[in-house]
C-alpha cells in the first residue's frame, strides 16, 4: 500500500533525481548562438513528438486504464471492443485524435518508441467543440486530475512501479485541476523556478513550495500573435523562452533546458501561424452589422477592433474594475514574479515583466464562439450567459460534444442543490461549482448597460470574429 508523501518532502524527492553533477557553468555573458531560422512545421512536430518532461506511464497502462474506472463505466468498457474502449478512454480524459494520423494516438501526449507517454503542451491547448477538433483550441474537456488518479490505480493493478509524478499529483497534494476542462498550470512554472538560480542551475528550493488552487481555462493559441505579454494577467513578456517554464522539473538538468531552446523558437513560430476558426453556421448579417456598432462603442476599447484593419490594445483591466475572481491574480506573488524577471527566461532583463499587474488582460475575441466556457476560470458556459449576468448558472456540467448555436457556447445541465452532487471523485469533478475558491462566475458586468436587443445584436456580431 502506498504511503502518502507529505508535501514538505516532495521537493526533496524531486531534487534527489536532479542530474546535478552533469551540469556545466553558465553565465549571462555567453556568446550569442549561431543564426537559426525557426520553422512552424518543425514546431508543430516538436509538440507532438518531443518529450520535454519525464514520461509518466506506458502504453500498457493506457490500454488498461478502464480497469480502474468506477462502475457502471468499467463494466461497459469490459464489454466494449478495443476501438470502442479507446473512444471511451478519449472521452473520459478529454483526448483528441491526431489530425491526419491513423495511429489512434492522442495529441495530448508525446509517445516514444518504447511506448512511454509524456504530457505535452497540447494537453491544455488542443481540443474539440461540438465534436469538431480545432487547432490551438483550449481543451475544455481535459480531465488531468482524473487521469493521474486512474494511472496510479492502474499501475497498482498491473504491479508497475510508480514514478515521481505519481507521488503528489494522484494524491491531490499537487492539484492538477478540480474541475474538468480547467488546469492549475501557471503556478507550476513559478513553483518549479524555486528549484533554480537565475542561470537555471538546479538548487535546493528556496522555501516550501506553494501550489495554490486556481483552476484556469487555457487561452486560445490563435490569440498568441496579437499578444505582447503572456498569461491572463499579462505579467510575462512574450518570447520563446517564456514558453519553456514548464520544463523546469528538477529531473531536467539545465543543459536539457538549454538544448531545447531552438525547439521552442520553432514552437513560437508555429503558434504565430494559428488562425482563429470561422463560425460554421448561418449568421444574421443585418443584426450582426448593428452589433458591430454597439461593440465599437462599448467593447472595443478593451477588446480591440476587427475587420480589414484590426487593432488590439493588450490592455490590463484593474481587478476592481473587471470584478472577476481574483484568486489567479493573487496566487503568484510580487516576489515570485521578481525572481522570474531577473532570470534566464527574460535574458536577465526585468523591464518587460509586470511584477504587480493589478488585474487581468482583456483578451482578443477572434474565434470566441469556439473557446467556451468564458472568463479566465471557465466559469460561464455561453456568451449569452456572459452578457446576462443574473442568469449565470452556479452549478453546471458541460456535455461532451453538445453546442448551443443560439446562446453561443456549451450545452450544459444544472443542479439546484449541491447535496445532489455525485460522491465519486471523477464524476463530481465534471460539475463546475462556482461557490468554490477561484471559481466565481461574478464580474465582467459591463454588458448590463446594454438592452436585451443590443445584447442580441452584439452576440450575433461576435459570431463573425
Amino acid at each position: 500500500m502506498m504511503r502518502r508523501l507529505p508535501l514538505l518532502l516532495i521537493p526533496f524527492a524531486f531534487l534527489a533525481l536532479a542530474p546535478l553533477m552533469s551540469e556545466r557553468p553558465v553565465s549571462a555573458d555567453e556568446p550569442a548562438e549561431a543564426p537559426f531560422i525557426p520553422s512552424a512545421e518543425r514546431g508543430r512536430k516538436h509538440l507532438l513528438e518531443t518529450p520535454y518532461v519525464p514520461w509518466h506511464f506506458d502504453t500498457e497502462t493506457f490500454e488498461n486504464l478502464w480497469k480502474s474506472w468506477p462502475e457502471p463505466l468499467r463494466a461497459e468498457a469490459e464489454k466494449a471492443s478495443p476501438e470502442q474502449r479507446r473512444r471511451m478512454t478519449f472521452t473520459r480524459y478529454g483526448f483528441t485524435a491526431r489530425s491526419g494520423d491513423e495511429s489512434g494516438l492522442p495529441e495530448q501526449y508525446s509517445i516514444d518508441k518504447e511506448g512511454r507517454w509524456a504530457v505535452s503542451c497540447l494537453a491544455c491547448h488542443s481540443g474539440q467543440v461540438g465534436g469538431q477538433r480545432i487547432e490551438g483550441l483550449p481543451n475544455a474537456h481535459l480531465a488531468l486530475q482524473t487521469l493521474a488518479e486512474d494511472v496510479l490505480a492502474t499501475k497498482k493493478l498491473l504491479k508497475k512501479p510508480m514514478r515521481i509524478y505519481d507521488l503528489g499529483t494522484a494524491s491531490g497534494q499537487i492539484p492538477l485541476g478540480t474541475t474538468v476542462g480547467t488546469t492549475n498550470a501557471v503556478v507550476f512554472s513559478i513553483a518549479l523556478l524555486q528549484y533554480r538560480d537565475k542561470d537555471l542551475n538546479v538548487v535546493p528550493p528556496r522555501s516550501r513550495l506553494r501550489f495554490p488552487h486556481h483552476d484556469l481555462d487555457a487561452p486560445p493559441w490563435w490569440h498568441f500573435k496579437k499578444r505582447t505579454h503572456l498569461y491572463i494577467d499579462g505579467f510575462a513578456k512574450k518570447g520563446h523562452r517564456e514558453l519553456m517554464q514548464f520544463m523546469l522539473v528538477p529531473q531536467n538538468g539545465r543543459d536539457k533546458v538549454l538544448e531545447a531552446e531552438n525547439d521552442f523558437r520553432d514552437i513560437k513560430a508555429y503558434l504565430e501561424t494559428i488562425e482563429a476558426p470561422k463560425w460554421p453556421h448561418d449568421i444574421d448579417t443585418v443584426l450582426a452589422k448593428k452589433g458591430e456598432g454597439i461593440f465599437a462603442k462599448h467593447c472595443a476599447s478593451c477588446h480591440g477592433t476587427y475587420g480589414e484593419r484590426p487593432t488590439y490594445p493588450d490592455k490590463i483591466v484593474p481587478i476592481d474594475v473587471v470584478g472577476t475572481d481574483r484568486l489567479r491574480l493573487d496566487a503568484i506573488t510580487v516576489e515570485e514574479r521578481t525572481i522570474y524577471s531577473g532570470s534566464w527566461f527574460t535574458n536577465y532583463d526585468p523591464k518587460g515583466v509586470r511584477t504587480d499587474p493589478g488585474g487581468y488582460v482583456a483578451p482578443p475575441l477572434d474565434g470566441i464562439w469556439a473557446s467556451a466556457p468564458y472568463l479566465h476560470n471557465g466559469s460561464v458556459p455561453t456568451l449569452w450567459h456572459l452578457m446576462n449576468v443574473k442568469a449565470r448558472p452556479t452549478l453546471w456540467k458541460r456535455s461532451t460534444t453538445g453546442y448551443d448555436k443560439e446562446r453561443v457556447g456549451l450545452v450544459f445541465e444544472t443542479l439546484d442543490d449541491p447535496a445532489k452532487l455525485p460522491t465519486e471523485k471523477s464524476a463530481r469533478r465534471e460539475w463546475f461549482d462556482t461557490s468554490k475558491p477561484g471559481k466565481s462566475e461574478q464580474g465582467h458586468l459591463f454588458p448590463e448597460r446594454l438592452t436585451d436587443e443590443q445584447k442580441r445584436a452584439v452576440l450575433e456580431y461576435l459570431k463573425t470574429l
